[in-house]
């Protein structure tokens, strides 16, 4: 059973950063898009940042222009940089793959903490 792992969340102050990090335990077969979530207590889950395969990147408005996500879609990794971090950027984030054929994944989160 292929497992999605994420890494990189911690404590920073407000105008930090953090790279989070999402890598496959095994093979994902022909992932068309890997995606980047997050969900702050009380908030639904919402997609902050999406790549597919072909590198074109999209993010939310709440973040665009401070985070920045990059894959390997070969290597089954993902990564999200996050610069200029905000208070209202806290949450538990998480990855998400998208195969052509079958389930999608997801991984069991990671959590940021960003205080003012």
């Amino acid at each position: 059973q292929v497992q999605l792992v994420e890494s990189g969340g911690g404590s920073v102050q407000a105008g930090g950063s953090l790279r989070l990090s999402c890598a496959a335990s095994g093979t994902v077969f022909s992932v068309i898009t890997m995606a980047w979530y997050r969900q702050a207590p009380g908030k639904q889950r919402e997609l902050v940042a999406e790549i597919t395969s072909g590198g074109r990147t999209s993010y939310s408005d709440s973040v665009k222009g401070r985070f920045s996500m990059s894959g390997d879609i070969a290597k089954d990794t993902a990564y999200l940089q996050m610069n200029s971090l905000k208070p209202e950027d806290a949450g538990v984030y998480y990855c998400r793959f998208t195969p052509k054929y079958g389930r999608e994944y997801w991984g069991q989160g990671t959590q940021v903490t960003v205080s003012s």
